[in-house]
């Protein structure tokens, strides 16, 4: 007799919650996930009483950043004030050529036709004249007809603007300004005297080698006259400063200090970028602060012109006043656009290196640019050698190698520009490509192995 066949009983499902099932942890497994729970929870709470000493880290960091950046255009300033002001070669090349300006001739031709006017005396011009040289005269000067002065005056102000506009004037003005530089560090350190004086707070030039040179024009052009006209002693205005005496202390300060103030900068910020958590925050931080405080000063000195021209008397050309202004702070707004260009190069080279998203598809683009100029090399058949492996094994030291040669080269510049920055960056990131290139490993050939024939 057949029993009936009993249904299949379907098998009881795994819960998650039913112990002993897959997936399911078991007592000890929780038992260790609690302990380390309570391990981490204890590792906090010993950590919490440290958090005022990195408040106090914090604090200190941004503060030496801070500082190191409100100095940074002091420093630069100081760097100035040494090099410009305290070095008479470094200032005679920065001013020499205002000689060949145009602005400045014009302004010492006016000068000095001013001074040789008010010896001529017009009414005794013709009959002081001797006959035979009248003719020579009149033509000279053409026809006078009511304005005789004003031709006059025009005659000697061709003459002045061709001495001006020679070489003679070159070597009148390089010498002048040779003084100039004496007698104004003179005026910032003592009182002295000579050619150059500052009187009223102006530094000023005087005229008389450049008189006596329109005088002799004068007379070689048939107007015997001006052979009468005494030694002239006229000034021409170079520099205006109010109260140069009270800002004595301040020029011995920047000039004493013109080495150690911008060293004294830097290392305030590296410092902080040093005692900061994050460094490389910090690090951008600080280099965007040089950047921007550099560009605060530049736009002072901008700002500053306007006021200084502003300041100046009616009888002080502006064109000329400016043109030797924008010349004596060539060399600031030099250094000025420099510590721009290096702040953000400095910025950018740390985001670059950081984790952050989109500095790590840069550099992954960067790589992956490299890694298919490998791969066409190797297809047409150009081979590193044993240079591939070298590089490869010693990257990390050639990669210092290359940074502190770009960093000692940029030292040991004289007076590195903005180009000059910018172009050891890209030079250093060609070195550093080329470096990558030689280092790229090629992958290895898969072979396939070779499958016995059947006899």
């Amino acid at each position: 007799m057949s029993t009936p066949d009993t249904p299949d009983t379907p098998d009881t499902p795994n819960t998650p919650g039913t112990p002993g099932t897959p997936g399911t942890p078991d007592s000890g497994e929780l038992e260790a996930l609690r302990a380390r729970i309570a391990a981490l929870e204890a590792e906090a709470a010993t950590k919490r009483p440290r958090a005022p000493r990195h408040r106090m880290r914090s604090f200190l960091a941004a503060l030496l950043i801070v500082l190191g950046c409100v100095l940074a255009p002091l420093g630069i300033l100081a760097a100035w004030t040494a090099d410009e002001v305290g070095d008479t070669d470094r200032y005679v090349a920065t001013v020499a050529p205002l000689a060949s300006d145009p602005d400045v001739q014009a302004a010492v031709a006016g000068r000095v036709t001013d001074a040789v006017m008010e010896h001529i005396d017009l009414k005794a011009l013709l009959e002081g004249v001797a006959p035979d040289q009248r003719p020579l005269l009149e033509k000279a000067l053409g026809r006078l007809g009511d304005s005789l002065e004003g031709a006059v005056r025009s005659f000697v102000n061709d003459k002045a603007q061709e001495v001006v506009a020679s070489d003679a004037f070159e070597t009148v003005w390089t010498d002048a300004n040779r003084a100039i530089h004496t007698a104004l560090v003179r005026a910032l350190t003592g009182s002295g005297d000579g050619a150059v004086e500052i009187k009223n707070d102006t530094v000023t030039l005087d005229l008389a080698p450049v008189i006596e040179r329109v005088k002799q024009r004068l007379v070689e052009s048939g107007l015997s006259v001006a052979s009468k006209i005494p030694e002239v002693h006229t000034d021409f205005t170079v520099l205006k400063a109010d109260d140069i005496g009270k800002v004595k202390t301040g020029f011995r300060l920047l000039q004493l200090m013109g080495f150690w103030l911008p060293v004294l900068a830097v290392l305030l910020a590296v410092g902080g970028v040093l005692l900061s958590r994050h460094r490389r925050r910090s690090l951008i931080a600080a280099a965007l602060g040089f950047a921007v405080a550099a560009l605060v000063l530049g736009i002072v000195l901008t700002v500053f012109r306007t006021v200084y021209l502003n300041a100046l008397p009616d009888t002080v050309s502006q064109a000329a006043a400016s043109s030797v202004y924008d010349a004596l702070i060539r060399l600031l707004r030099t250094t000025i656009r420099m510590v721009i260009v290096l702040g953000v190069v400095l910025a950018l080279a740390a985001w670059l290196s950081g984790p952050g998203r989109w500095a790590t598809v840069t550099r992954q683009m960067w790589h992956s640019g490299i890694s298919a100029t490998r791969t066409t090399a190797d297809r047409v058949g150009l081979r590193t050698g044993p240079v591939g492996p070298f590089v490869a094994r010693y990257r990390v030291w050639i990669t210092w190698i290359l940074v502190g040669a770009a960093v000692l080269t940029y030292v040991l510049w004289s007076y590195p520009t903005g180009w000059v920055v910018l172009g050891l960056a890209l030079a250093l990131l060609f070195a550093l490509a080329v470096m990558e290139f030689l280092a790229e490993e090629k992958a290895p050939e898969k072979t396939q192995e070779k499958v016995p024939e059947k006899t």
